[in-house]
């Protein structure tokens, strides 16, 4: 079941049936330089990461969400939310696969995680992290209306990151 829907996109928890698309995604070297290597490389690790979303849903109410495109179902993508240790607020991520760049596909999903974060959520307050290099995700975080704050340790990441924040202190 579709939790949210734009022109272009829907948006579901992601299920064991997202596996081959999981593996394919977060394989991606684009993904792994600019997110990180998560060490999916089988399907059963595939099927391990969604379960770890699972926890997630259940735990925080939110998670990453398969990001497809409406008119065939074809999955392109994650978009959601993330309590991740060593940031106080939930962020916001999004991964698409590389031939869906450029398509405004990421503004999409992200503007509509964001007012699904407020609006059905009620999360108070949402910020964003990207690598200090991916120029791209920053665009995006500043498009939903993110600005540029600081850069912080996350731990787990070898390198800093750059920490969006919304323009003004919602909390």
């Amino acid at each position: 079941m579709n939790l949210i829907e734009t022109q272009r996109l829907q948006l579901r928890h992601l299920t064991k049936e997202d596996g081959v698309f999981i593996l394919e995604l977060l394989n991606e070297p684009a993904f792994i330089q600019n997110i990180g290597d998560k060490g999916v490389r089988s399907l059963a690790d595939a099927q391990g990461y969604i379960e770890g979303q699972g926890a997630s849903y259940e735990k925080y109410g939110f998670g990453m969400y398969r990001v497809a495109l409406k008119e065939t179902d074809e999955p392109i993508g994650m978009c959601g939310l993330v309590k991740r240790e060593g940031l106080e607020d939930v962020d916001i991520g999004y991964a698409l696969l590389q031939r869906f760049w450029s398509k405004g596909y990421a503004y999409e999903a992200a503007s509509a995680v964001l007012d699904y974060a407020k609006s059905v959520l009620r999360l108070p307050r949402i910020v964003g992290i990207t690598a200090p290099d991916n120029h791209g995700s920053a665009r995006v975080l500043e498009k939903i209306g993110l600005r540029y704050e600081k850069m912080v340790h996350i731990p787990g990441h070898t390198e800093p990151s750059r920490l969006f924040v919304p323009p003004t202190d919602q909390a």
